[in-house]
C-alpha cells in the first residue's frame, strides 16, 4: 500500500552505482579472489590501462584509466584479470531488470551506473526512500553485487550522494533548498559535476575551498572570470539546483568497435583482418537492434599518437559485414596516409543509423547481396542458439592482432 500523499516527494531521483563492478563480478565468479587486490584491464607489460580495481588494490593508489605498467609498480601483488565484457553486460542486465520493476524512466550512464526517476513510482510502491532501499537490497540478493545508491531531488545531488560514502553507500538528501545547501556546503569543490582538476585549481586560486564558498561568492565576479553561462551553471549546481530530466535509453546514434594493439601494426593484411572482425561484430549488433547504417567511420591512431578519422556514406543503408568491411578497407587504403608508420589503434564505427524497414530488407541489387543476407541470417540464428563464439569466418582464424577490441554504442 502506498504511503500517504504528504510523504511523497515532489521529485525523486536515484543514482545507483555498482561498486568496483568488473572486479566485483570477477570475485563473484571466482570466490578465491575475494578480499584480494584485483585489477581488471590490459595486462602489465603492454600498453593496456586499468578498467577497474578492487578496493584492496585502490589502497595502493591504483585507479581506473591508469596505465597498467604503473598499476603493476604500485601494487606488484595484484591479481590481474582480462575484461570479460559479455559477462559484465549479462550482470548489468540483471541489475537493469531490478530497476525496471520500479520505474521505466531509467537513464544508463554505463554498464554499472544509472539514474532512475522514482517520482511517479511512489503511489505504487511507497515513499522514495523505501523504493531506493528496496532496489539496493534486491540488487544484492539477486545478483550478488553491491550498489551504492543516492537519492535526492535532482540528478546532480543524487550522483554526489551515491559517491560520497562508497562503498555500499545509501545516502538520502531530503527535498528542499535548505536541505540541499546544507548537504553541499562543506563538500570539496571536486564533488561538483563538471569541476575537474583544472577548474578546481582556478577556483582555489580565488580563495574558494568548498561548494558552499562557490554558492556564496559574488555572481558578477564569478561571471567576469568564468563567463556568465558557466558561472551561472556552476553556482546553480553549488546551490543544489538541477532541472535536467532522466532520459530513458534511446537507440544509439552509432555502433562501433576499436582495438589498441600491444605493439604497432605495420602489415596491411593484419589491419584489414582486424577490420573484418570489427565489421562482423558491428553488423551483428546492428541486426540485433533492427538498425542499418547509412555510413561508416574509420579511426586510425599511429605510434606517435597522431589520430585520423575518415568517413564514407553508403548509397543504400546496410547491416551486412561485407559492406562495412569493404568501406573500412577502402578508407584505410585510399584516405589514410600511413607512409610506413605503424598503427597503434584502429576502429570501425557504423554511423547514420536508422531502423531497418521491410522495404529496405528486400532492396538487394544483385544475387551476391542476397547470398550475403542469407549467410548473415544463418549466422545470427546459430549465435543465438549456441553463443557468439559458435561460428566465425575462416579468415579470422588466421590470427588476430593483439588485444581484444572494445565495443561502443553512442
Amino acid at each position: 500500500m502506498a504511503e500517504p500523499a504528504a510523504r511523497l516527494w515532489p521529485r525523486a531521483i536515484a543514482h545507483a552505482d555498482l561498486d568496483q563492478f568488473y572486479a566485483a563480478v570477477e570475485a563473484l565468479d571466482f570466490p578465491e579472489l575475494r578480499g584480494k587486490p584485483v585489477i581488471v584491464g590490459g595486462m602489465p607489460g603492454g600498453r593496456g590501462v586499468v578498467s577497474t580495481a578492487s578496493y584492496e588494490a585502490r589502497k595502493f593508489g591504483v585507479h581506473s584509466a591508469m596505465p597498467s605498467s604503473q598499476a603493476a609498480r604500485l601494487c606488484p601483488q595484484a591479481i590481474w584479470r582480462e575484461p570479460r565484457m559479455e559477462r559484465y553486460a549479462e550482470k548489468s542486465r540483471e541489475v537493469r531488470a531490478v530497476f525496471a520493476r520500479y520505474t521505466d524512466l531509467i537513464e544508463p550512464l554505463s554498464l554499472d551506473e544509472a539514474f532512475l526517476d522514482l517520482t511517479g513510482s511512489q503511489r505504487l510502491f511507497g515513499a522514495a526512500e523505501t523504493i531506493a532501499r528496496r532496489i539496493k537490497e534486491e540488487i544484492l540478493e539477486e545478483t550478488g553485487l553491491v550498489a551504492s545508491v543516492g537519492l535526492a531531488q535532482n540528478k546532480s545531488l543524487a550522483k554526489i550522494a551515491s559517491d560520497i560514502r562508497k562503498p555500499d553507500a545509501f545516502v538520502v538528501v531530503q527535498p528542499g533548498a535548505a536541505e540541499a545547501a546544507a548537504f553541499l556546503a562543506p563538500l570539496p569543490l571536486g564533488r561538483l559535476w563538471g569541476v575537474g582538476p583544472k577548474t578546481e585549481a582556478r577556483l582555489r586560486e580565488w580563495g574558494l575551498r568548498t561548494v558552499g564558498d562557490v554558492a556564496r561568492w559574488d555572481a558578477e565576479r564569478l561571471a567576469r572570470r568564468l563567463g556568465r553561462a558557466s558561472a551561472e551553471e556552476l553556482q546553480a549546481l553549488a546551490r543544489g539546483e538541477d532541472d535536467r530530466p532522466v532520459v530513458s535509453e534511446e537507440a544509439p546514434q552509432s555502433i562501433g568497435r576499436e582495438n589498441t594493439f600491444a605493439e604497432d601494426i605495420h602489415a596491411d593484411g593484419e589491419l584489414e583482418r582486424e577490420l573484418l572482425a570489427f565489421a562482423e561484430d558491428v553488423a551483428t549488433r546492428l541486426r540485433a537492434r533492427g538498425l542499418q547504417a547509412g555510413g561508416v567511420t574509420l579511426k586510425v591512431r599511429f605510434g606517435d599518437f597522431t589520430t585520423l578519422t575518415r568517413a564514407e556514406q553508403f548509397e543504400e543503408p546496410t547491416d551486412l559485414a561485407e559492406a562495412l568491411h569493404a568501406a573500412g578497407v577502402k578508407l584505410l587504403r585510399a584516405k589514410v596516409g600511413r607512409q610506413g608508420r605503424g598503427v597503434r589503434l584502429i576502429g570501425l564505427t557504423a554511423t547514420r543509423l536508422a531502423p531497418r524497414t521491410e522495404a529496405a530488407a528486400t532492396l538487394f541489387p544483385d544475387e551476391k547481396a542476397v547470398k550475403q543476407r542469407r549467410v548473415a541470417d544463418t549466422l545470427d540464428r546459430l549465435r543465438v542458439r549456441f553463443g557468439d563464439e559458435a561460428v566465425t569466418r575462416a579468415r579470422l582464424l588466421e590470427g588476430r592482432a593483439r588485444n581484444t577490441g572494445t565495443p561502443s554504442d553512442a
